[in-house]
């Protein structure tokens, strides 16, 4: 019979990560890209202007590589530390396209100082779900949306290095696919050879009680042919005293 121990758990060699859904600068990075659609749409011409599309294909390449990385990083932590960048350089692009729309047209950029950057900065750290920009996408003006969607940028890039530190510091540690398959490989040899060993280990003992079972076996077997014996016998002593007492009366 198979022993428990054959059935034990193994630990995955896939790797555990997070959601993209819950990742805070996916959250930003999916609002960002429906936000710079409706940019473009209100504020650049539709056709003859490139940056229409590069925005707007920027914006997405940065969403779109989060979740991916974030998919093939069950396999492989590599995989996704590389497409995690591309949707960083995604987000600087876009950001580079936010402060040229700004300097081209002439429109401020808000830093330090003004009125309008800590209540922008305090709103823009505390939401990150497209539910609470959409509302605002058709009100702010262009310098308004153009001054969310570069800080935006900022704080995404900012979220996705700490994010990029974990993992190389998880794929250091841990390594990747091959280690984690030749771990798990290992892991389950080692308990193989160590049930193998315990059950060698046993064979003595097992040995030496079925030795003393064929004994015990042999004197019962003994006993009870003696037993018999003396049954049969006693029977035959019966029927030729029945026998006796039988002719007797006759």
């Amino acid at each position: 019979m198979a022993s428990n121990d054959d059935h034990k758990p193994f630990k995955s060699i896939f790797r555990k990560v997070a959601k993209w859904q819950d990742l805070w600068f996916y959250q930003k990075s999916e609002t960002l890209y429906q936000m710079t659609y409706v940019f473009c749409e209100r504020f650049l011409p539709q056709y003859g202007d490139r940056t229409v599309d590069q925005m707007v294909q920027a914006a997405r390449s940065g969403k779109q590589n989060i979740v991916e990385g974030s998919e093939d990083g069950k396999t492989s932590t590599q995989m996704e530390i590389d497409l995690l960048n591309v949707a960083r350089s995604s987000i600087g692009e876009l950001r580079q396209d936010y402060e040229d729309y700004l300097k081209s047209r002439r429109l401020r950029q808000w830093k330090v100082g003004d009125e309008r950057y800590q209540p922008m900065q305090d709103f823009t750290k505390a939401h990150n779900r497209l539910a609470d920009y959409e509302p605002f996408f058709y009100k702010w003006s262009a310098e308004e949306i153009a001054n969310v969607g570069l800080t935006m940028c900022f704080q995404i890039d900012t979220m996705m290095n700490k994010y990029l530190d974990k993992l190389e510091h998880t794929f250091v540690t841990e390594g990747g696919i091959k280690e984690r398959m030749h771990a798990a490989r290992t892991g389950y040899r080692t308990q193989q050879d160590a049930r193998l060993a315990a059950l060698e280990q046993s064979v003595p003992a097992l040995q030496q009680q079925l030795a003393q079972a064929q004994v015990e076996a042999a004197e019962w077997k003994a006993k009870y042919e003696e037993l018999k014996q003396r049954a049969l016998n006693a029977y035959q002593q019966q029927q030729q005293e029945i026998e006796r007492l039988k002719n007797k009366e006759d």
